[in-house]
């Protein structure tokens, strides 16, 4: 695999040059036509598929239909084991939609691309307004959150708490402290860092710290499920219960007055301004997004977001913004938009901004930003940015 992906990186400096089809149809007619070629007519293929352009997963299904369908055509037939075998792969430059493929038949490997125009991004009216990411931090380990201690930053990851300190430009192992979970964590795990000064708290599935980054960096953890809090800009926070052995709250929280009450379980979490009246948001894992209001009683709900989110304190019109993923599969690029909410509804006020695979966490970083992690599907490295939201002029 490692040689495909670097065989696969040279190409697309490559692909910038390759002949471009006037559409998806075209482009997999192309490719299917010289696999079938390859292979012969009448042989079966197994393909796999690989996608590292910024399209989710709906046009990914669609484009790997048009390639299967157009095999079919070409006088071939996909198949789960074959002798023959097809890596195709989606990439993206800014003017075309690259589709990649290495066919092999034994000892004998063909290397094709195929090409279409990515459409013209239409017009909308956001008043400048734009989403700006500062990359702050990469490494091989998952960065589960990250937050800013005076003169510091503070890592968290699925096994220890690292403290760093400006170095430069740059920052500077100071301390870490190693985690020592009861069980086994989930698989998809998920961790928080609050931050009050140089006084933190850390939230961990089944766990619970307190810590200090000073005079020195230290933590004392216990085994429980106490809640997680959960805050949203500067105005509004609640205390949310974690299914440990799962990915998600459960669903039992306490609100800001101190009532407690209990929601369809969720993913994230996140309060904005519409109308002059608070709502919650919450992404549930039936796929939709709730609607509720200070009280959280239902207002309706938002489909086709991914499952995390975060409200800003950025005023760029006349309600705060909320910081969405989109909906995609665990091996494709991902996306983060800034939505307003209004009539029960969610318009987008910013371009999408792109991330070099899917985003495994995202979390308020103070009340104006939030710091998203990506895992980059070149590198296989996690890579954490502080996402903001310029209002222009």
């Amino acid at each position: 695999m490692k040689g495909w992906h670097a065989a696969f990186l040279a190409l697309l400096l490559l692909a910038l040059g390759a002949w471009a089809d006037d559409d998806l149809n075209g482009a997999a007619v192309t490719l299917a036509r010289k696999t079938t070629a390859f292979a012969g007519r009448g042989e079966a293929i197994a393909i796999s598929y690989r996608n590292i352009s910024s399209l989710g997963s709906s046009e990914w299904g669609e484009i790997r239909a048009a390639f299967e369908a157009a095999l079919r055509d070409a006088g071939a037939r996909p198949s789960d084991s074959a002798a023959v075998e097809a890596r195709i792969s989606l990439s993206e430059n800014a003017s075309h939609y690259l589709l990649v493929e290495e066919a092999r038949k034994g000892d004998d490997r063909q290397v094709w691309i195929a090409s279409w125009a990515r459409p013209a991004a239409p017009l909308t009216k956001t008043g400048g307004i734009s989403l700006e990411r500062k990359q702050v931090w990469q490494q091989p380990a998952a960065i589960l959150d990250i937050a800013f201690p005076p003169d510091g930053m503070l890592v968290l990851s699925p096994d220890r708490m690292s403290l760093y300190t400006r170095a430069g430009e740059g920052w500077a192992l100071r301390q870490f402290v190693l985690l020592a979970p009861a069980k086994p964590w989930p698989r998809d795990l998920r961790g928080r860092i609050h931050l009050n000064g140089a006084a933190f708290q850390t939230f961990l599935p089944g766990m619970s710290c307190n810590g200090n980054t000073e005079p020195a960096l230290s933590m004392e953890c216990r085994a429980g499920d106490a809640p997680w809090v959960l805050e949203s800009g500067s105005h509004a926070l609640m205390l949310a219960n974690f299914a440990a052995t799962r990915n998600y709250f459960d669903g039992r929280i306490v609100t800001q007055t101190g009532a407690r009450k209990t929601v369809a379980p969720f993913y994230s979490a996140a309060s904005v301004e519409s109308g002059g009246r608070a709502l919650w948001l919450m992404t549930q894992i039936d796929g939709r997004a709730a609607i509720a209001d200070a009280a959280f009683d239902s207002m309706g709900s938002i489909a086709s977001w991914g499952s995390d989110i975060v409200g800003v304190d950025a005023r760029c019109g006349p309600g705060s913004q909320v910081l969405a993923t989109r909906a995609t599969d665990a091996g494709e690029t991902d996306a983060i938009q800034s939505y307003a909410i209004a009539g029960g509804a969610a318009t987008p006020v910013t371009a999408p901004a792109l991330f070099p695979g899917p985003v495994t966490a995202l979390w308020p970083s103070g009340p104006a930003a939030a710091l998203a992690v990506a895992r980059d599907l070149a590198s296989g490295e996690y890579i954490a940015y502080v996402v903001t939201i310029s209002c222009g002029s």
